[in-house]
């Protein structure tokens, strides 16, 4: 190494420079924009609480709280009834219903007592009430269907006819087609027990229901001779008893799909052997059938039946 690059010192970096230049303050423009920025976020907050407020205003009034209202806004009259169903219901049986004064205003009304007025009918299942300002109330409705009819008596009046729900809900029944009335059978086999102004719901409506709206969808020919559904069965054997128009007992059984029992039932009336008075659809595929009297029982088996150890009167058919 000679003496020269010996004496050479060594590499140093620019951050190894002391460093005093002093950072720049901020610009007067710079600060206004700064102020500037702020008081815009501050706006924009203000104006979000003051729109939640007023949506909070808005819908307290709905619910029925007018407190905060003008004295003027109060007593605006209620001009118009408008109504929106999905069933029969029209603007003369709201107005009947919900019986409002001559002077009502569209803030002094109870909507919540409107509702239970609606829902005490029965026919209504869901109701929900808002007021559009300036003088018009809307009611927005949800109907109950009929699928069945059933004549009872409620205290010490004579018996009348009932409506009965797929819910199993029971109520008169308002603006319905008197023919479409008269096509839905009968109930039977069921006790409903008073509760207040009306009766309690029937239970397990709901699997009637299905057999009832299957057989009008898939075999409507059939469906039409039904005239009287018995539950007497349904809650301890899991059976509904169906008598048609010509006096024939058709058994049908909930632990299976009603499809299949409809397409067997049809089939065994339409090859079956005649004089038959009852059919149990409640063991699968094998179908126990019942003659009025024994001579309208065949001397022989017919294609597709096989005799068990049955009554002489009766006969089962596999399918």
């Amino acid at each position: 190494m000679n003496r020269d690059s010996a004496s050479v010192p060594a590499a140093r970096s620019w951050r190894d420079i002391p460093q005093q230049v002093k950072p720049r303050a901020m610009s007067p423009r710079g600060r206004q924009r700064l102020v500037r920025g702020l008081l815009s976020w501050a706006g924009g907050g203000i104006s979000l609480l003051l729109v939640a407020w007023g949506a909070w205003e808005v819908t307290a009034v709905w619910r029925g709280d007018s407190a905060g209202l003008p004295g003027a806004a109060k007593a605006a009259p209620l001009k118009y009834l408008e109504i929106s169903t999905n069933g029969v219901l029209d603007r003369a049986w709201l107005a009947r219903t919900l019986a409002l004064p001559k002077d009502a205003t569209l803030t002094g009304l109870d909507l919540e007592r409107l509702r239970a007025r609606l829902l005490a009918s029965g026919q209504v299942a869901a109701a929900t009430i808002i007021r559009q300002f300036p003088a018009t109330l809307e009611v927005d409705i949800s109907e109950r269907q009929p699928v069945a009819r059933l004549r009872l008596q409620q205290g010490g009046s004579p018996a009348r006819d009932f409506l009965a729900a797929s819910d199993g809900v029971i109520y008169d029944g308002t603006g319905y087609d008197p023919a479409m009335i008269a096509s839905l059978p009968w109930l039977d086999g069921v006790k409903p027990v008073l509760q207040g102004g009306g009766f309690t719901p029937i239970a397990n409506m709901k699997r009637v229901a299905d057999l009832l709206a299957q057989a009008k969808l898939e075999a409507e020919p059939l469906y039409r001779t039904w005239r009287v559904v018995s539950l007497a069965g349904l809650e301890a054997d899991g059976e509904i008893e169906v008598r048609t128009q010509s006096g024939l007992k058709v058994i049908f059984g909930t632990q299976e799909d009603f499809f299949p029992q409809l397409a067997r039932l049809d089939l065994l009336l339409d090859t079956g052997p005649p004089g038959i008075s009852t059919i149990n659809l409640a063991f699968g595929k094998k179908v126990p059938v019942s003659f009025a009297n024994a001579g309208a029982a065949p001397a022989a088996p017919t294609p597709g039946f096989s005799l068990f150890s049955h009554p002489a009167n009766s006969l089962p058919r596999e399918f």
